[in-house]
């Protein structure tokens, strides 16, 4: 007989699977605003750019890392939290 470990690591696996594709596959429509953004905001113009554009176009930049790791941290989290029952 499986104990619960063993029970629910398989699905909570399967639903991390599932969790990771669906961020991923919002992170195509994350993409184009982003990129809107930056174009709208002359991100690009480092001459004409003042100190508030700035810091608004490094958070822009960092957006998708960021958006990536919360993903991953929580794939990782919903996997080893059927780990410690």
């Amino acid at each position: 007989m499986i104990n619960k470990k063993g029970q629910t690591l398989g699905l909570a696996i399967v639903s991390s699977i599932l969790c990771l594709i669906i961020g991923m596959m919002l992170l195509n429509f994350l993409m184009p605003e982003i990129t809107d953004f930056r174009i709208n905001a002359q991100c690009s113009n480092a001459a004409g750019i003042h100190d508030g554009v700035k810091l608004l176009c490094l958070v822009s930049d960092a957006a998708v890392p960021y958006f990536i790791v919360v993903v991953f941290s929580l794939v990782i989290g919903g996997i080893t939290a059927r780990l410690s029952l």
